[in-house]
This record gives C-alpha cells, sequence and structure tokens, in this order.
C-alpha cells in the first residue's frame, strides 16, 4: 500500500453552480488509490493587504495551513477578462506572503479550466502557470485540460458527463499524484 497522498482543490470562482467547483467535485470521484482531495472554498478570503500580511486575517491563516499540510494543489479555474479571476489571484497572493514564507513553494500542482466559451479557459491557465515559476511550483504540464462549452460536457446537477473529458481529468490526476509522491519520497544521493 502507498502512502496516503491529499490534493487540495480550490476553485477560482465563487458561484454555488460553478463548473470548476464542479470538475473539484469530479476530480474526488476519479483519484487514484490511497488519495484524497480536500476542496478549499476562497469565499471568506478578505482582499490581500500588505499591511496584514504579518498578522493575516483567520481565513487567510486556515488557507496557508491547509496548503501547507497537502502533498499537491489542484486548481480549477474559469477564465474571466483573458486571465484568471481576481478572486483566485488574491488568494496566491495571500498564502505567498509575506516574502520568504510562501504555503506555495515547491509543491506539486495541477490546473483545469473550465468556460462555456470554446477557448475553455486556456488563457486563465496561462496566467497561472506564469504564476507558478515565481511561486517555485512543481506544475503537470501534460494533460493539459480545458474544458470548452462546459454546458454541454455536465448534466443539470452538475455531474461532469463527458466521458473524454473524464479520462483527461484522470489522467492529470495521476500525474499529479506521481509528482507528489516522488516529492514525498527520500532523494538517494548517488555514491
Amino acid at each position: 500500500m502507498s502512502e496516503p497522498i491529499l490534493i487540495l482543490g480550490i476553485a477560482g470562482s465563487l458561484r454555488s453552480q460553478s463548473y470548476n467547483k464542479a470538475v473539484l467535485r469530479a476530480a474526488r470521484e476519479l483519484l487514484p488509490a490511497d488519495t484524497t482531495l480536500d476542496i478549499f472554498d476562497l469565499g471568506g478570503i478578505p482582499p490581500f493587504n500588505q499591511d496584514q500580511e504579518l498578522a493575516p486575517p483567520a481565513p487567510v491563516v486556515e488557507l496557508k495551513r491547509r496548503i501547507r499540510a497537502a502533498d499537491a494543489i489542484l486548481f480549477a479555474t474559469p477564465e474571466y477578462n483573458y486571465s484568471m479571476p481576481g478572486v483566485l489571484k488574491n488568494a496566491i497572493d495571500w498564502a505567498s506572503r509575506p516574502y520568504g514564507d510562501s504555503a506555495w513553494n515547491g509543491k506539486p500542482v495541477a490546473l483545469v479550466s473550465a468556460s462555456v466559451g470554446m477557448f475553455g479557459g486556456v488563457r486563465a491557465q496561462y496566467h497561472l502557470r506564469q504564476c507558478f515559476v515565481f511561486l517555485n511550483m512543481d506544475a503537470v504540464l501534460q494533460p493539459e485540460l480545458a474544458i470548452a462549452d462546459a454546458a454541454s460536457k455536465f448534466d443539470s446537477q452538475g455531474k461532469l458527463t463527458h466521458e473524454p473529458t473524464r479520462q483527461l481529468l484522470a489522467q492529470l490526476l495521476q500525474k499529479l499524484v506521481a509528482k507528489a509522491r516522488a516529492a514525498k519520497s527520500p532523494q538517494r544521493v548517488a555514491a
């Protein structure tokens, strides 16, 4: 039996019927063995205020605690105005501060986006991937998963029903778990 892996799922949408929140629920059904997905809702995170970064509000303290407790991160985000939503960028900023105390540092991360549009949120993914460089996050590069025309891929209860998308999501999760396991295992030094 493998050591358990904990993934923290974060949706870049506050909307209750968000397709990106639905992607995280679908991910729970498709996890590899010995893996759990904890979902953090960004609804309580206040706007970033650098004056408070040394004594952040309780929701930010909890966010950073949950990030640190996780073995990997799964972002599911819509695209707003050709980029990531402000609520997601805000949470990323909070959890990276103060400088030198980033909860994101070294975390394996995977990314999925869902949108009713025909590009599926790829521009939001592009901007998030740029952040991963500075945050020193180890991103899963393939498969890329941008769910276009999301309304046709989910049923009226928000269940992901499109089988090819479910298969890609399962592959993405397998790659993320593999990265998390590699990060947890002690590195052997060549003699």
